[in-house]
């Protein structure tokens, strides 16, 4: 135990805790979304989806308590770095140059992460801790997509999420040393793929269900 939180309290570290919450928060995001997509087959379809998670009890209950620990270690190391990248670097350079491979991702990776904060609160808001004894989930989806506002938010909130992912996505595998040049291309190419699946996936669903329901 001591050799690890000498390990964590280095800032190679904190970058191999970001990239390991943050490669769990990917995975997390792709069982997300391929439930989420339950709701083209219908209100039956994905209120049999949201009743299986819960029926699930305590093992649920410890999967939701392992996503805090998560966020709070992504949340909590990647604030951390950026105030000592801050502080290592007060004055920002005059010209922004993109020739070392600086991308809208890393440029705004503290950013996006805080605005996906914001915006996970607001969504466990209105979707989880609510109270469903008289209404399903599918009602309660259908209800916040049928007004306008509400979808204009959540496909930002989605592009927000893309865009975040985009750079996260290579760069953990940066972190944890998996950047052999021979396939980092791929690495890359795997992360804007995926990005793009998020966003379309998560973007599409609002319109679909707002359009069709």
């Amino acid at each position: 135990m001591h050799w690890f939180m000498e390990t964590i309290g280095t800032a190679i570290g904190k970058k191999v805790l970001m990239a390991l919450s943050g490669l769990c928060f990917c995975g997390f995001l792709a069982a997300h979304l391929a439930g989420n997509l339950l709701l083209v087959k219908g209100a039956d379809a994905f209120n049999a989806y949201a009743d299986k998670l819960q029926s699930l009890g305590a093992l649920l209950r410890v999967a939701e308590a392992g996503l805090i620990v998560l966020a709070l270690v992504h949340v909590g190391t990647g604030l951390y770095l950026f105030y000592q990248n801050w502080r290592a670097r007060p004055v920002r350079y005059r010209v922004n140059a993109t020739a070392g491979g600086q991308s809208l991702g890393s440029a705004t990776m503290p950013y996006t992460g805080l605005l996906l904060l914001g915006f996970i609160v607001f969504h466990l808001l209105h979707f989880t801790f609510v109270d469903k004894s008289a209404t399903t989930v599918f009602a309660l989806v259908a209800e916040a997509f049928s007004h306008p506002v509400y979808v204009g938010l959540y496909i930002a909130a989605v592009v927000v999420a893309a865009v975040h992912v985009s750079h996260g996505f290579w760069s953990a595998f940066q972190s944890l040393g998996l950047n052999h040049g021979k396939y980092f291309g791929l690495v890359r190419g795997l992360g804007l793929a995926f990005a793009l699946i998020v966003g379309a996936g998560f973007g599409f669903l609002p319109v679909y269900v707002g359009m069709v329901v």
